[in-house]
């Protein structure tokens, strides 16, 4: 007799997809910051039903991707520059100290998983793919904050994860950038493996200042 199979659709996989689908395609620059988000648009768009469609709003509005604007409703939000920075200067400090703890207390598998995620992101970048590299860039990094040994840092970098996936879409959007991404990402890993954690603070700090670099020149051009 065949097992018996539950077809149900569990509607948290709905949701959560629908949330995936919306994320991808405001990292990949598809909406606009001060564009709208049409509801009965977007139903019909991913053929989900608006319920579902609000949930996930709601999750990316919590990530802080969208805002929710009295008498005009959801829209993707203008991040000035001077937010930006901000979120910069944070990072240089957080990534910088999570890695020179990381390179201390990394153990063999996750520095041959971070290796991965390093070749995931090559791959991505030589198949000129934008969602997958800000993907596999957010992996890499959160194997290093897995192993850094502090969870504030890691906390307070993950509440960030969304905005600074925006300006990381920004950045590797300039010719060229998504190259030296690379190889300041490879510099990082190099330090880890070799456990030397002032190297892998130095190397991390000069990614973000050079990613920094690269979004001020992105939001120039918009």
């Amino acid at each position: 007799m065949p097992p018996k199979l539950d077809l149900r659709v569990n509607t948290k996989t709905v949701q959560q997809g629908t949330v995936e689908k919306l994320k991808d395609a405001i990292l990949s620059g598809m909406f606009q910051p001060g564009d709208r988000l049409v509801e009965a648009n977007l139903c019909a768009s991913l053929g989900v039903s608006r319920p579902s469609l609000r949930e996930a709003l709601r999750s990316l509005q919590a990530e802080r991707l969208i805002e929710i604007v009295p008498n005009r409703g959801p829209q993707i939000p203008v991040l000035s520059w001077k937010s930006a920075e901000e979120i910069y200067d944070v990072r240089a400090l957080l990534e910088g100290e999570a890695a020179a703890r990381c390179a201390v207390s990394i153990d063999a598998p996750d520095v041959a998983a971070l290796s991965a995620a390093l070749a995931a992101f090559r791959k991505a970048t030589r198949m000129d793919d934008p969602g997958e590299r800000i993907r596999t860039t957010a992996e890499f990094y959160a194997i290093i904050l897995r192993n850094c040994g502090n969870q504030i840092i890691e906390q307070l970098l993950e509440s960030l994860l969304a905005r600074i996936n925006f300006l990381r879409a920004k950045s590797m959007s300039l010719t060229g950038r998504s190259r030296k991404s690379y190889e300041e990402m490879n510099a990082i890993f190099t330090a880890i493996k070799k456990k030397d954690p002032e190297k892998a603070r130095e190397a991390a700090r000069l990614h973000v200042a050079n990613a920094r670099d690269a979004a001020k020149k992105s939001f120039q051009e918009m």
